[in-house]
């Protein structure tokens, strides 16, 4: 039980390290709130379409007699609505790493410095750190839609359902969120995501403590917003520890560059035809 409160302690360790660092914390809101520009955009759009969209997709229902047809597409619509902000809830994370990815590279890798050891970079193209951090945050959220799926069937058990399962379900978001926000780490570090799940899993207390009040705190969009940077902070620190050796004693990855660079926001890609650590990809 102690790993519960040591993972808490490196989100709360997180905030702390970019309240102490002010110019990164600013640099750390900016892919966040270009994110939650684009989401409140496409929810207005849905939220303003959605009884169009309703309407061209039930055409049978044209005939029905009031106040039956305005019922059930009045249904239909919340239902739309409801599945976009919930794309829109599971999804917020993983599109801000992906629109943030030099950002938060170049934070993960002050942290490094600043907790002292090598700094280890991918030396990859910026391209090429892109598709991976896509196709990992593609394969993690079937994990959880797969997840997602069975445990709302096993809503519908009575006791169960409102009880242990919710539980659970936070649970399940809190350790796949602390995977996307440990592999801006894990991926400097040429570690797959294979194995980054065995690790956390190696480790599940001490991923669900760091994960599980994040998740909850995350349900609020603009306090994601606000949080992103300590998380990603926080999340370099956890990937040290489930490492569990300091950067200097670890044989270097292949292609990996190692060389501290000077302090400050900097590009952290390599040249564009160094060897990819990751190993082939499709």
């Amino acid at each position: 039980m102690r790993d519960l409160g040591v993972g808490f302690g490196y989100l709360v360790k997180g905030q702390r390290w970019v309240g102490r660092h002010g110019r990164w914390f600013g640099f750390g809101l900016l892919p966040g709130l270009i994110t939650l520009v684009l989401y409140a955009a496409a929810l207005f759009g849905l939220a303003y379409g959605a009884d169009d969209l309703t309407a061209w997709a039930t055409p049978f229902a044209d005939d029905w007699s009031s106040p039956w047809q305005g019922v059930f597409r009045g249904f239909l619509t919340a239902l739309v609505f409801a599945f976009g902000l919930f794309l829109a809830v599971i999804t917020f994370t993983a599109v801000t790493l992906l629109v943030g990815q030099p950002f938060y590279e170049s934070l993960s890798e002050e942290v490094d410095r600043t907790e002292g050891g090598d700094v280890p970079r991918s030396g990859l193209p910026l391209w090429r750190e892109l598709w991976i951090s896509a196709r990992d945050s593609l394969r993690v959220l079937l994990r959880v839609a797969l997840y997602g799926v069975l445990l709302f069937a096993l809503g519908f058990v009575p006791v169960l359902g409102q009880t242990v399962v919710p539980v659970l379900g936070f649970c399940v978001s809190g350790f796949f969120l602390a995977e996307e926000l440990t592999a801006v780490a894990f991926q400097r570090r040429g570690v797959e995501l294979k194995e980054r799940l065995a690790m956390l899993r190696g480790r599940r207390l001490l991923t669900l403590g760091f994960g599980v009040p994040l998740t909850l705190a995350f349900m609020v969009p603009f306090v994601a917003v606000l949080l992103m940077p300590g998380a990603v902070a926080g999340a370099t620190l956890l990937a040290r520890d489930l490492e569990g050796r300091p950067a200097e004693d670890r044989p270097e990855a292949p292609g990996q560059d190692t060389t501290p660079a000077p302090g400050g926001p900097h590009n952290s890609y390599g040249p564009a035809g160094a060897p990819n650590p990751y190993g082939p990809t499709g």
